[in-house]
């Protein structure tokens, strides 16, 4: 790849790290993403970024259907494309901006797995009664059952929590979520317990130096790791009879669903996950953390 092109790609690089706050997962298939287009763009005859163009990208990316791709993958490499020569034109890197007129077709997005609400209170009961016994694993295990299904949380949001985000007079939480965005989370009485007995009982216990001001810890004092987080949702719901294999994911779709079905609009639910375009977000700054709370309680089958 000419050293030009490399160039362009390091640029880009940081702007997704740190002028848009991408996760390094996100910046990785971006990059990976843009790499194959200017490689196709380089087979075509390009020499340089500036002669990129809109037959680049359609001929790109009808390469890649071609590859057997599934229509997600072409949904998020014209994603990326598009974010790549929006950016590379505002730089001045390109003289109009190909992308804005790339159309893909959407990507196909099977309904989530959700769990049943009598499905959901089976898990939490396994939970609950297995950290009865005072061991300090089990009562972090029940605290992360609690607080995903509780807050619909992302496992990447639950285990950055720090002891500072959580505000036990108003039951809510900080969140930090995708691209850096903060927000607010109300959660109910039930993981207002859970959390009360980790704090006394199960937290004190696996403290060490490394730990920091990390809410949820490993068996060793560390951080939570995502991958243990996971594990301990699969692990649980092998005791509920029936109930599907689903990961943290699936109770973040759960706790929404289950939102909706007991009555909340779904602006205050897209505010309670988090789970909105730049545009969507702009709508709901509205929706104060008084409304989402009274929403909440009204609506949540563990308020």
């Amino acid at each position: 790849m000419p050293a030009s092109f490399q160039d362009v790609l390091d640029a880009f690089a940081v702007h997704l790290s740190d002028g848009l706050g991408r996760s390094p997962h996100t910046v990785r298939a971006y990059l990976g993403d843009i790499e194959r287009l200017l490689r196709h763009a380089r087979a075509q005859g390009a020499t340089d970024v500036a002669d990129l163009d809109l037959t680049d990208l359609r001929g790109w990316l009808a390469a890649e259907a071609a590859g057997g791709h599934a229509r997600a993958t072409l949904a998020r490499r014209a994603a990326a494309a598009r974010t790549f020569t929006s950016w590379a034109s505002r730089r001045g890197w390109l003289a109009s901006d190909p992308g804005d007129r790339l159309a893909t077709p959407a990507a196909h997005r099977p309904l989530p797995g959700v769990l049943k609400q009598s499905e959901a209170a089976a898990l939490l009961e396994v939970v609950t009664t297995r950290a009865d016994d005072g061991d300090p694993v089990h009562l972090r295990d029940r605290l992360i059952l609690e607080l995903l299904y509780a807050t619909g949380m992302r496992v990447g949001e639950l285990v950055g929590l720090d002891l500072d985000d959580v505000d036990p007079r108003r039951r809510t939480l900080r969140v930090l979520g995708k691209g850096a965005k903060e927000r607010v989370v109300p959660y109910g009485a039930p993981a207002q317990d859970s959390l009360d007995t980790w704090l006394a009982d199960g937290r004190p216990a696996l403290l060490t130096a490394a730990s920091g001001p990390a809410l949820l810890l490993g068996a060793r004092g560390g951080r939570l790791d995502p991958r243990t987080a996971r594990d301990v949702v699969h692990r649980m719901l092998r005791h509920v009879p029936d109930a599907p294999d689903l990961g943290p994911h699936g109770l973040r779709h759960s706790a929404a669903t289950h939102l909706l079905e007991g009555g909340a609009d779904l602006r205050s639910v897209q505010e309670i996950l988090g789970h909105a375009t730049l545009a969507t977000t702009q709508i709901y700054t509205h929706v104060s953390v008084e409304r989402l709370r009274s929403t909440y309680e009204q609506a949540h089958p563990r308020a």
